[in-house]
């Protein structure tokens, strides 16, 4: 099992646009926290932050850094040591095994096929699971794939982990199992949700409120506010408003 130190993660005045629209907007944080949760409504800009962490987008204008390296100036091997996995795991699934699955990740970074096939037992070994190794991924559960997708991830090793709403359409019961597998990770995680109860035992949140940041700081100083808001928004009538 590898044991990672937090990653230092720095925005420095990100902004984000789509053909002029803002949704991202003068994000400026640091944080060494090793257990980070970004919260916000639905629309507040919470995926694009998680997708300009991952380096699948660039930011607009500003920069991000990682362990002091900024990110737009990251070689691939560099990019492949920080994970994620999407809201959908239809949408991050490539191969008709479990086996196959968990090894290509592997075999990209330069194992060879056995090695990769090996190492991806492992993982199944790990997460308790090993009877899967020849399931067809089309049989599994939303659950199930969701638990392949965060195998594949986190048998590449990635030093920072990024899981954009990964309990989405889920039951109590299989979110419980996938929170027990997710605290195997031993890297930096953040974890995209506007659920407070799925952030239980974190460090640090981030609020984002329509592309900006609200506030950002200890759970117990966050939520507060956070919880209070969305209940003054739960009783306004903007869902009726065709102004909007």
């Amino acid at each position: 099992m590898t044991v990672f130190d937090a990653s230092k993660i720095e925005f420095d005045n990100v902004c984000y646009a789509v053909e002029g629209r803002e949704i991202l907007r003068n994000v400026d944080i640091s944080t060494l926290s090793s257990r980070i949760g970004v919260i916000g409504r639905n629309g507040s800009g919470k995926t694009t932050f998680a997708r300009l962490l991952a380096g699948l987008i660039s930011p607009t204008s500003g920069s991000i850094r990682i362990n002091n390296k900024d990110l737009a100036k990251f070689d691939r091997p560099t990019l492949r040591e920080i994970g994620m996995l999407f809201q959908n795991p239809d949408h991050q699934i490539i191969f008709p095994t479990v086996i196959e699955e968990i090894a290509f990740g592997l075999s990209q970074q330069g194992h060879s096929k056995s090695e990769a096939a090996q190492m991806a037992k492992s993982t199944l070994d790990r997460f308790e699971v090993s009877h899967w190794e020849n399931a067809t991924i089309s049989n599994l559960s939303q659950g199930q794939k969701h638990l392949v997708c965060l195998m594949a991830v986190v048998a590449m090793t990635p030093r920072l982990l990024i899981l954009d709403e990964p309990f989405s359409g889920l039951d109590i019961p299989t979110t419980t199992q996938l929170t027990r597998y997710i605290d195997l990770y031993d890297g930096t995680l953040i974890v995209v949700t506007h659920h407070p109860d799925d952030l239980n035992n974190f460090e640090e949140l981030i609020w984002l409120d329509r592309g900006i940041v609200c506030a950002k700081g200890s759970v117990e100083n966050v939520f507060s506010d956070y919880i209070s808001e969305m209940n003054r928004l739960g009783g306004a009538n903007d869902l009726s408003d065709l102004s909007c």
